[in-house]
């Protein structure tokens, strides 16, 4: 989470909200990490985990992250959670809840679907005051 954390904190530069993220493989080893970039790449899907994920894919070779985890500091939204099923994300590891737009249970519950042909292992609430604090205070300094 640490890793996720040092990258959220690069995404205020560029005016985007500081969400980062990491894809670890089974050994650890850092394959893919991101930040969100809405706003510098004017891209609305430019989120900390997509990037993260695309990142890690390349680095494997693979569209498939069979044995990986991605860490990120708050809670995935439903862009984001549909992602990291189709990229077959073995566990998903996030901070902060996000009460807004969460798709890990918030508001939905789309990674543990039974519908669907993937569900990754959650572990939610890890450093959760860290991350949530990067959140309320880049917003509290917007107003």
């Amino acid at each position: 989470m640490r890793h996720a954390l040092a990258d959220a904190e690069l995404a205020p530069a560029t005016g985007d909200v500081p969400i980062g993220a990491v894809v670890v493989d089974a050994g650890g080893v850092v394959l893919g990490r991101g930040h969100n970039r809405r706003e510098a790449d004017a891209d609305p899907t430019a989120h900390a985990e997509v990037l993260a994920l695309r990142s890690a894919a390349a680095a494997a070779g693979s569209w498939r992250l069979e044995g990986c985890t991605l860490v990120v500091t708050m809670e995935p939204c439903p862009m984001c959670a549909g992602a990291l099923v189709l990229a077959r994300i073995e566990r998903l590891v996030y901070g902060a809840p996000d009460p807004k737009a969460g798709a890990v249970g918030s508001l939905w519950d789309l990674v543990r679907d039974r519908r669907l042909n993937h569900r990754p292992e959650v572990i939610s609430g890890i450093l959760a005051d860290e991350c949530g604090a990067l959140v309320r205070d880049f917003f509290a300094r917007q107003r």
